[in-house]
């Protein structure tokens, strides 16, 4: 295995974002090969003619603007949670973030800093949650920002009282399984004998 891949891959994305192409793909998307059009029925937002975010960047659906570029759009939601309850979406169709390019999901993140402060100011919050959908049961892949005021209630699992994680066997297997599950990313290893160490063994 190359070592050097995982430091050439965020060189790479880093790269992408700090010097994007100065002209879209006619298609406005990074690869027309992997852009789909949402076909699920299980969406009460989709269409015959596809799923609304694709709609709304094609220009087809209605949608209050607060940022764009070559990547990505942020609009507000038209069911928003708080007032100024944004969405940054890719302007390609990707399902999930499994088949979101890197690059595509970096730059969509890469945003959240000065939109949620825009949507704070502008909104006269002090906080505000982030939220990711991932996945077609979650309404495809794209960021929530939800501004949120001291005692707003907005969600009802704040008033639940929370459970402290047994550092148990059961919870080692958790670890365990999940790190057999993650693709490599260069520092796993590590992290392996972190977790070991505090659960014991």
């Amino acid at each position: 295995m190359d070592k050097s891949a995982p430091a050439r891959r965020r060189l790479a994305l880093l790269s992408s974002h700090l010097c994007p192409a100065t002209s879209p793909p006619k298609s406005n998307c990074f690869n027309p090969l992997v852009v789909t059009n949402c076909t699920s029925s299980s969406n009460a937002e989709n269409t015959e003619n596809g799923c609304i975010f694709c709609k709304i960047v094609r220009g087809e659906s209605p949608a209050i603007k607060v940022y764009e570029d070559d990547v990505c759009l942020c609009i507000l939601d038209t069911n928003p949670l708080s007032c100024g309850h944004s969405l940054i979406i890719p302007k390609c169709h990707f399902s999930s973030l499994k088949e979101t390019p890197p690059s595509v999901v970096a730059s969509m993140f890469s945003k959240v800093p000065a939109i949620s402060s825009a949507v704070i100011k502008a909104t006269g919050c002090d906080s505000f949650n982030l939220l990711v959908n991932n996945g077609e049961a979650a309404g495809q892949t794209h960021i929530h920002i939800i501004p949120r005021k001291a005692s707003d209630c907005l969600w009802a699992s704040e008033s639940l009282r929370r459970r402290p994680l047994k550092l148990d066997q059961e919870a080692k297997k958790l670890g365990e399984n999940i790190r057999e599950n993650l693709p490599s990313l260069g520092n796993i290893e590590d992290s392996k004998g972190q977790v070991s160490d505090l659960i014991g063994n």
